[in-house]
């Protein structure tokens, strides 16, 4: 199956330098690639229109304006002829080789939906929390969660047609995408054993521009904090293991994140974590 990867970026040069090389590091990997930036104000503009040269590279599109990812996703996704869609955010190290298994995954399972990389470090993925939600179709496993991350993630070019274009710049409107699909039947989540991305934001990953600039200049690109919902380090790590205590525990099946089983949901979760907590303790 053809392989359609838009990646998108809006400054922060020198994280899309190693994104792309990333990317485009295994030569025998074949996809269609577009790069979208969104008015950056650096020199990414430059860098991508005279800094590259690669055959899988399909053409370059530098925006007038900031239209957000899921901009960038409309306009590729509508135009091209590809049967497997896919974006890459410019902060995140891909593991060579991603788009086979995934287009591999998705020629075996008809009704697979979203598959992602793990985009958190390696060592919080807990095993024992994660197993109830591994499920194996077709000689294949995959982590379900109704919604995935997203950056590093591919589905079918007929699911995009189906559901229709995203909300543009909706960041919450992304998740209620994911979930619409799952609601749909479509299995949504991470494939397993994990495909790990790195995520450059993260405090722990050694690129991460926190290192050596203060927070407001490190992460004024970021889609959090231009929201306001990020303003420090410690909310920022708050936040991911909130995420991440949603993914390991939550139920996998999309009713539970709709309505009043989504009331009830939040609150067993609170009760449910601590008591994981301590069977790990004592198995």
């Amino acid at each position: 199956m053809n392989v359609c990867i838009v990646l998108a970026t809006h400054n922060r040069l020198e994280y899309t330098r190693k994104t792309i090389s990333r990317l485009l590091e295994d030569p025998t990997e074949e996809f269609d690639l577009y790069l979208w930036d969104n008015a950056s104000t650096d020199q990414t503009a430059e860098y991508l229109k005279e800094g590259l040269s690669d055959a899988r590279i399909q053409e370059v599109i530098l925006s007038k304006e900031n239209v957000g990812l899921t901009g960038a996703m409309n306009y590729v996704w509508g135009k091209t002829k590809a049967e497997l869609v896919g974006k890459l955010d410019n902060d995140c190290l891909v593991t060579p080789g991603w788009t086979r298994i995934f287009a591999k995954a998705h020629k075996d399972i008809e009704k697979l939906g979203a598959v992602a990389c793990w985009h958190f470090p390696r060592e919080d993925f807990d095993e024992m929390l994660a197993e109830k939600k591994i499920c194996e179709f077709n000689g294949h496993k995959i982590f379900r969660h109704p919604w995935i991350c997203g950056s590093g993630f591919m589905l079918k070019k007929k699911s995009f047609v189906q559901f229709g274009p995203w909300d543009q710049g909706n960041h919450v409107g992304t998740t209620k995408y994911f979930l619409k699909m799952a609601l749909s039947g479509y299995i949504n989540g991470w494939y397993y054993p994990l495909v790990l991305q790195e995520h450059m934001d993260y405090p722990s990953s050694t690129h991460s521009r926190s290192h050596r600039l203060m927070f407001d200049e490190a992460y004024r690109d970021s889609y959090g904090y231009k929201t306001g919902k990020l303003k420090s380090e410690e909310q920022y790590k708050r936040l991911h293991k909130e995420i991440l205590d949603n993914l390991l525990s939550g139920p996998y099946e999309p009713k539970y994140y709709c309505g009043w089983r989504a009331k009830v949901k939040r609150g067993l979760l609170k009760i449910r974590r601590p008591f994981d907590l301590f069977r790990r303790e004592i198995t």
